[in-house]
């Protein structure tokens, strides 16, 4: 893995001029933050060596370079999911690839389902914690110039970033809520019982991303923050037909809050 990963970013370097120093991954409907990133240099995935390709209506497929919040960022317009096919080493490879980029931060985001009773769709939820029920990235061989063979998870989410967010949200006026993601392989959305059973066990929302990118992120000593867009309910009640559609519907409406979030935070950083 390690020569593939050397491939990629020698690869990247010879076509773009900025090094980032803050990595984001955009959801499902949420590739609308590139907008505010200025002086882009964009690369198509299917262009660069060794990269998947996204799949998925609503996930662009590109890397973009630039500044952000006076910040050097690199995003990924859409994200990789296992439920595409790709092993867990391919959906976490652009992560690998951006610490070696020089990324000293990594901010994820995610449109999810509420299984909290006290969410609304629309709701902006900072992510604390998680509950993995995915396969493990990071199964298999460890390569030890990547990261210790049993990283510690006890703050998967850096708690400095979630202040940070606090006190941008209360300034801007914006109700955020926080919570534990329970993280699911998808493609199929949750049945009444499973999102019972989410709520039982501790989760505050589901999605179908986010934890395995997280995993490894960690592993590699990256700090994270995350954020989920709440897109529709798994609340006795409240649970209606979900489509992929609607999810992107209401991540369009909801992103103008979180850009103008992550952006008032990396200015911050």
């Amino acid at each position: 893995m390690l020569e593939k990963i050397n491939q990629t970013v020698t690869y990247i370097r010879s076509k773009v001029t900025i090094e980032p120093e803050v990595g984001i991954i955009l959801g499902t409907g949420l590739g609308g933050l590139v907008r505010e990133i200025e002086n882009q240099q964009a690369l198509d995935y299917k262009d660069i060596p060794n990269f998947p390709v996204s799949t998925v209506e609503g996930h662009s497929g590109r890397l973009i370079f630039g500044n952000l919040g006076g910040k050097k960022v690199v995003a990924m317009q859409g994200r990789f999911h296992y439920y595409e096919g790709y092993d867990m080493k391919q959906v976490t490879f652009p992560v690998r690839v951006m610490k070696f980029l020089g990324i000293k931060y990594l901010f994820v985001s995610n449109a999810s389902g509420g299984v909290n009773p006290d969410f609304e769709i629309g709701d902006l939820m900072i992510i604390n914690d998680h509950i993995n029920l995915m396969p493990n990235p990071l199964l298999g061989p460890n390569i030890s110039e990547l990261g210790p063979r049993f990283p510690d998870m006890h703050k998967p989410y850096d708690h400095d970033l979630i202040a940070l967010a606090k006190k941008v949200a209360a300034e801007l006026g914006i109700k955020m809520q926080e919570g534990c993601y329970v993280g699911t392989t998808g493609p199929t959305f949750e049945t009444p019982k499973e999102y019972q059973y989410f709520r039982i066990i501790g989760g505050d929302t589901v999605g179908m991303s986010t934890v395995p990118e997280v995993i490894v992120a960690r592993h590699m000593s990256i700090p994270v923050f995350a954020i989920s867009i709440i897109t529709d309910l798994g609340v006795p009640g409240k649970i209606v037909e979900v489509s992929h559609e609607e999810v992107q519907k209401v991540g369009n409406m909801a992103e103008q809050k979180m850009t103008l979030i992550m952006k008032q935070m990396l200015t911050r950083l």
